[in-house]
């Protein structure tokens, strides 16, 4: 049984191993290439791009404390090989996703070449929206031990613990995003303007190909 001062070192402990983790993952580059390229490429705003990092990154947090909480239900080992199966099948997605977005992309200015007065589709909904489902099946499964550590310690503490991982996580993502956006969009390549999607497409495939060989 823990006595208060236990209970009170235990809990410290616990939150930094969770800021420690959520820092640390989010510096891994499928965390904010993806990001950063598409706002180069659609020309979101710092804000926008603000956004929809906050929310995709709010879908994996979620995510990955959803699978602690489950695991104190169903076992910690069953949830853990569950949750390792997620990251490696993110890696795959996001490698689709990305030669999707290339291919589409460089159709788009084919077209764009060959209509010059065309419109073109507003596809920011559809990317963000897709970027927000690969993120939250891409849970972080190094947070589930720290999360079923902490349960003993009462509801209190264990929801201070998962709530320190999010913001850690969002607090490392937001501005390694917002850094890589604003040295991209320096960029001033004519034939990047022509092809930015279809770049950003490429990139996205291969940050997700390095992700998956790599493991990380």
């Amino acid at each position: 049984m823990f006595g208060p001062s236990d209970m009170n070192a235990a809990f410290w402990a616990l939150a930094l191993a969770a800021a420690s983790v959520g820092a640390l993952h989010s510096v891994a580059p499928d965390h904010w290439v993806p990001f950063a390229a598409l706002a180069r490429a659609q020309r979101w705003s710092a804000w926008k791009t603000t956004r929809i990092t906050l929310a995709c990154g709010l879908g994996h947090v979620t995510v990955s404390a959803a699978l602690g909480v489950l695991a104190l239900v169903l076992g910690m080992a069953s949830l853990k090989v569950f949750g390792q199966r997620l990251e490696a099948v993110a890696g795959l997605l996001l490698m689709a996703f990305g030669l999707g977005y290339a291919v589409w992309g460089l159709h788009k200015a084919m077209h764009a070449r060959l209509h010059r007065h065309s419109h073109g589709v507003d596809s920011s909904k559809a990317t963000a929206w897709t970027l927000f489902l690969l993120f939250s099946a891409d849970p972080c499964v190094a947070v589930m031990p720290i999360l079923f550590a902490a349960a003993p310690l009462g509801a209190a503490r264990a929801t201070a613990v998962v709530l320190i991982y999010e913001v850690a996580t969002l607090g490392a993502m937001i501005p390694l995003v917002l850094l890589s956006r604003a040295g991209v969009s320096k960029l001033d390549w004519h034939w990047l303007d022509h092809y930015a999607d279809g770049a950003a497409g490429g990139i996205i495939a291969m940050v997700g190909l390095a992700v998956t060989l790599l493991g990380i």
